[in-house]
């Protein structure tokens, strides 16, 4: 009997002993999640701040109820029954419905208000003593278009790249070319409907110099997973000289004087300028503005980092890369044009 005994007491350890770890690595991957560059619960704005507070508040507020309501689950399956009246009954039947049909909801409801209404608020574009920057957000299947209509020298329109001041408020009018798409710099703050024919508004600010990642919150297509955003905050002085450097004359002289890839241009012109845009050369059409695309930090919306070669291969594999993007296949061109092509296009760096 006492070996009998001691064989449970060592296998009750050995699963007790599993438990632990299991619960230990559990613990380990929800943490994983409270960090990263598109963590809610590591805020770098004010408006993320007040976000991750009712976050913080709401989890609290549901463990507190989720336990009461755990032991008086519990509770009943210990308690002496008892013989009361019908009358007795529906006394306590009322208290509860009472209690936890209406105070519990309407109370809970009031707290939630209480912190919510302000966070949401704080996020408005209401009057200020002196206007913030304003910066234009597009969603298309499925990359980003930015626009600077602020800018001195006139308006600066860049790609899934979002470059904007530390340290100061900034309206982001957002809106959607094709599809619903959702705006969301996690750290800064909350998300925004980006509908087709109407502009949404929200107020973010980065409280230091940092690099964010975005994403698009709201199912668009078959590649909403791969439409990230670069987002990156800078000095005021450092921002007013990003701007300068891609002013129209700037990226003209860059793109038209550059002798080296005169073939480059010319393939350019005959394949891809009825859609994309390079200051100096072309207008453009649907497709993303390429007269800053050597200074991005990915291809493709974050599908692949932009390094040496990364445009060729890009343009040789894109519809395997990111299938359904609306860039046709380039079957007709030789490699070598690609290749070419690719090179100047990593030129194109103010």
């Amino acid at each position: 009997m006492t070996h009998r005994l001691i064989s449970i007491q060592r296998l009750t350890k050995q699963w007790v002993n599993r438990l632990r770890v299991a619960f230990a690595l559990l613990v380990g991957l929800l943490l994983t999640g409270c960090a990263g560059d598109k963590s809610i619960l590591d805020p770098a704005g004010q408006a993320a701040r007040d976000i991750a507070m009712v976050w913080w508040v709401m989890l609290g507020f549901s463990t507190v109820v989720l336990g009461m309501v755990t032991l008086f689950w519990l509770y009943t399956f210990k308690r002496k029954e008892v013989t009361r009246t019908p009358v007795e009954e529906r006394r306590i039947a009322r208290r509860w419905i009472v209690g936890g049909g209406i105070i519990l909801p309407v109370a809970s409801i009031i707290a939630l208000l209480t912190f919510g209404v302000p966070t949401g608020q704080r996020m408005l574009t209401l009057p200020l003593g002196e206007p913030p920057e304003v910066i234009e957000v597009i969603g298309h299947q499925w990359w980003w278009e930015v626009r600077y209509p602020g800018a001195e020298g006139g308006e600066v329109v860049t790609a899934n790249q979002l470059i904007m001041p530390a340290g100061e408020p900034v309206d982001f009018h957002v809106t959607g070319a094709d599809v619903i798409h959702s705006f969301w710099v996690p750290r800064l703050g909350g998300k925004i409907d980006m509908v087709p024919g109407h502009v949404n508004k929200i107020r973010l600010e980065a409280d230091v110099p940092a690099i964010f990642g975005a994403q698009c919150a709201e199912f668009c297509g078959t590649q909403h997973a791969q439409m990230h955003l670069y987002v990156e905050a800078v000095e005021r002085d450092e921002y007013e000289a990003w701007l300068a450097a891609r002013q129209t004359d700037e990226l003209s002289s860059l793109a038209v004087n550059d002798q080296q890839h005169e073939f480059a241009r010319e393939a350019f012109m005959s394949h891809c300028a009825s859609c994309h845009r390079v200051a100096g050369l072309s207008t453009g059409g649907e497709g993303p503005v390429l007269s800053d695309l050597g200074s991005r930090a990915s291809l493709g919306a974050g599908v692949i980092a932009m390094e040496e070669g990364a445009v060729s291969t890009w343009l040789k594999q894109h519809q395997a890369l990111k299938p359904g993007n609306k860039m046709p296949p380039h079957y007709d061109i030789d490699p070598a044009t690609l290749e070419s092509l690719g090179a100047w296009l990593e030129t194109l760096t103010p």
